[in-house]
């Protein structure tokens, strides 16, 4: 496996408070992986350590064999692209031009697009369902489309390591299994997947491996059915929880 992200060992505080410590992970290629765990447990801030947007006070960490934040912006977005969990579309531009900005990294821009960044704009475009939508402008399509509006623009960067955080909170279930397909379609082309989410049961679904945190410290990894166990659950929500199959598919309940 090639390693698009790793941290090792490595520590982040915030604020004198310690918001995780002792944290290893790797992201191949070919593989999505899932950080899961309750509210404050450390989940975005594992992904902007990644991305070398806050320093870490220990360890290392690595985002396509260099240290993140002695790359440019550029070389950084040639090796990861990002999804913040609140993205906006702060001047009202249409939807096909926010995908456009995805093309930045590579020296395109909505108003000078090569036929290459032309041809990644469309493809991102259709893997998001928002062909009817291109012309649209963002502050005039719902919270859903606006969400998978960025993630076309994430696509349309082209960079093998997609970064996500809660991509699919505000979905409706139909819309986040199909935000799912893209990550595992991204993966099975040869790129790898880190995002974090709320959704145990789309975790399961699309991971090849999950991280359970709880207050900054892994609770369990692995392949989500034996990861997600009863006890793992337990300890990472403090209640009683356990990953159950229904009719093919994969879903946690809790007590």
């Amino acid at each position: 496996m090639s390693a698009l992200l790793y941290f090792e060992r490595a520590a982040l505080a915030l604020g004198g408070r310690s918001v995780f410590a002792d944290f290893s992970l790797a992201v191949g290629a070919d593989e999505v992986v899932a950080l899961l765990g309750p509210n404050g447990a450390g989940k975005t801030s594992v992904l902007r350590a990644g991305l070398g947007l806050v320093p870490l006070a220990a360890g290392a960490v690595r985002l396509g064999g260099d240290d993140p934040r002695g790359l440019s912006a550029q070389a950084r977005a040639l090796r990861a692209a990002y999804l913040p969990q609140h993205p906006q579309a702060i001047w009202p531009l249409s939807v096909e031009a926010l995908v456009a900005l995805g093309r930045y990294a590579h020296g395109g821009a909505p108003e000078r697009l090569s036929p290459r960044d032309q041809a990644a704009v469309d493809a991102a475009i259709e893997a998001c369902g928002l062909g009817a939508l291109r012309s649209r402008r963002m502050d005039r399509i719902s919270g859903g489309e606006e969400l998978r509006a960025h993630l076309a623009r994430t696509l349309a960067q082209e960079a093998p390591l997609l970064v996500l955080d809660e991509p699919t909170a505000g979905l409706d279930p139909a819309q986040a299994i199909g935000v799912a397909e893209i990550f595992r379609k991204h993966a099975e082309a040869g790129g790898g997947v880190l995002f974090s989410t709320h959704d145990i049961a789309l975790a399961a679904r699309v991971a090849h491996r999950v991280t359970l945190l709880r207050e900054g410290r892994i609770v369990a990894a692995g392949a989500p059915e034996t990861a997600l166990s009863e006890a793992a659950l337990s300890e990472a929500y403090e209640r009683k929880g356990k990953l159950v199959r229904v009719e093919g598919t994969l879903t946690a309940m809790f007590e």
